[in-house]
């Protein structure tokens, strides 16, 4: 099957407004021109995502993904973080919490209203998602929620050896995630047995088509954060201009940056493949910890930057709330609207309480 023509030219176009951006100012034009860029690498990366999955199949395909998009994710914050400036330490904290109630309430829960208006009930593995978001909890307790209590260095703040802690783990549960994921327990993410979707039993792409995918994916992945860290002084000159808290910025960049995978996983719940949906979700979660907390906090100690992890009380009662409900949606393996509904609510008062705290 011959790969259409918007498939390359997107990541292509988007690679070039990327570079105009990095050669010249960027004015309002150009800044549309980036925002327009930014969807079309978007549509491309989950496009040469899903042929990459397709090749390889379940569950290594949305691995790629999950991990593509966290290590770009990663080193955007770190470089924003070693550029300095007003509440850059704070930043990773900001990115990671927000990516957490992106995707395990944004992501999830458009993902179980659309496939629940579609399909009425939908089903997954308990195995696959209990597991994950067992770690999940464990991982986000260590990195965002103990260093408000911890008493080695001011409130929020690790001293380097718990950070090193934190890091470790977090890379160590990862890491037994992904070797579930992949050899001991595969068979928890596979998509149900006799599935009847077309997608599932399509011919799949020759390794030439998919090796193509691949590293067009890279390229849009890449175009996708460069993009967003051009926009993001538009978004803070925006976010200053109508007087909301810097916090935000670090919302704007994970709203960006998972766009993706959020869309990949839509398409997923709306084909009746909600084990595909739950598989992008909480892998990605994980992977945002999993990755990203080691990464920075590397730099952070080689660097002697005294990152703010401690999430405030407001946040807190945000993160619990979502454990909890999370724990009672991915309980049972089927779902229904009602229960997306929830997990969207809780979204639209994180986003609600983030612009008015």
């Amino acid at each position: 099957m011959a790969m259409p023509a918007w498939a390359w030219l997107g990541p292509a176009i988007a690679a070039a407004v990327l570079g105009a951006a990095l050669a010249f100012p960027v004015g309002t034009l150009l800044a549309v021109a980036c925002a327009v860029a930014l969807v079309a690498a978007v549509i491309s990366a989950v496009h040469h995502a899903e042929v990459v999955a397709h090749r390889v199949g379940e569950p290594f395909g949305t691995l790629v993904l999950a991990v593509a998009v966290t290590v770009i994710e990663a080193s955007l914050i770190l470089s924003l973080v070693l550029a300095g400036g007003e509440g850059s330490t704070s930043l990773p904290r900001d990115t990671i919490y927000a990516t957490i109630m992106i995707i395990v309430n944004g992501v999830v829960g458009l993902s179980l209203v659309a496939g629940g208006l579609r399909h009425r009930n939908q089903t997954f593995r308990v195995e696959s998602a209990g597991s994950g978001l067992a770690a999940l909890v464990a991982m986000a307790t260590l990195s965002l929620v103990l260093p408000t209590f911890t008493t080695s260095a001011p409130s929020g703040i690790y001293s380097p050896p718990q950070l090193m802690f934190a890091a470790i783990a977090s890379l160590a549960l990862w890491g037994v995630f992904v070797f579930m994921q992949t050899v001991r327990h595969r068979d928890y993410f596979l998509p149900a047995v006799g599935s009847a979707n077309p997608e599932i039993h399509a011919e799949p792409p020759s390794y030439g088509h998919a090796w193509a995918s691949f590293g067009l994916l890279v390229v849009s992945l890449v175009a996708v954060v460069g993009l967003a860290k051009v926009l993001s002084p538009t978004i803070e000159r925006a976010i200053a201009a109508v007087n909301a808290p810097r916090a935000v910025i670090g919302i704007a960049i994970a709203l960006l940056v998972l766009l993706p995978e959020t869309w990949a996983a839509l398409r997923a719940a709306l084909a009746d493949r909600l084990q595909t949906s739950m598989n992008l979700a909480i892998g990605s979660a994980l992977a945002s910890i999993g990755l990203t907390i080691p990464v920075v906090a590397i730099a952070a100690v080689l660097m002697d930057i005294p990152l703010d992890l401690g999430l405030h009380a407001k946040d807190l009662v945000l993160l619990m709330l979502t454990f909890v409900v999370g724990a009672i949606t991915l309980g049972t393996g089927r779902t229904n609207i009602l229960q997306g509904a929830v997990h969207l609510v809780i979204f639209a008062a994180f986003l609600f309480l983030s612009l008015v705290p």
